[in-house]
C-alpha cells in the first residue's frame, strides 16, 4: 500500500509528536534522578502523588495518570509492601481497595517534591511562564484530540 504523502501540517504535527515522545523519555530520566534519593523511580513517585492528590482506588489513579490499571496496581503493590502506601476499604466497592500514603510514603514524596520544587523553578525560571502556559494548552489540547480520536475510532 503505498501512502499518501504527508502535508505541511501533517509533518508539523508528526514533528511535535517525535518532540514530545524526546520529552517524555528526559522527563521519566530527571524524575528518576529527583526521586532516587529517596529510594523511589519515576513510576512510584507518580503512584506516590496520585494516593495523596485525593481518596482513589488503582483504576482511579491508573485513569488519571493515562496508565494500565494492573502497572498501577503492581507499583501500588510494592509501595504498600514497602510501607510507604496502605489500603482501606472502599465504601461504593467492595473489591477494590482505596489507597492512602503512610506516614512514610508522607515523608518520601515531601522529599521529592522539595527537590523537584528546586528543579521545576529553575527550568520554569530559564524558559517562563507565559511560554509554559501556552505549551500546556497546546500539550492539553493535543491530549484530548488524540484521545477522542482513540476512542472514536
Amino acid at each position: 500500500m503505498i501512502s499518501p504523502p504527508r502535508t505541511p501540517c501533517g509533518d508539523a504535527f508528526a514533528e511535535f509528536a517525535i518532540s514530545v515522545i524526546r520529552l517524555a523519555g528526559h522527563l521519566t530520566l530527571e524524575g528518576d534522578r529527583l526521586a532516587q534519593p529517596s529510594g523511589q523511580t519515576s513510576a512510584r513517585w507518580q503512584v506516590l502523588a496520585a494516593a495523596r492528590h485525593a481518596t482513589m482506588s488503582v483504576a482511579d489513579a491508573a485513569r488519571a495518570l493515562g496508565l494500565a490499571r494492573q502497572g498501577v496496581q503492581r507499583i501500588a503493590d510494592l509501595l504498600e509492601a514497602d510501607g510507604l502506601l496502605a489500603y482501606r476499604q472502599n465504601p461504593a466497592h467492595q473489591r477494590a481497595k482505596l489507597m492512602t500514603l503512610t506516614p512514610k510514603g508522607e515523608v518520601a514524596l515531601a522529599e521529592i517534591t522539595a527537590r523537584q520544587a528546586v528543579w521545576a523553578n529553575a527550568l520554569g525560571a530559564e524558559m517562563g511562564e507565559e511560554r509554559l502556559r501556552q505549551a500546556t494548552a497546546l500539550i492539553t489540547e493535543v491530549v484530548a484530540l488524540v484521545g477522542e480520536r482513540r476512542t472514536s475510532s
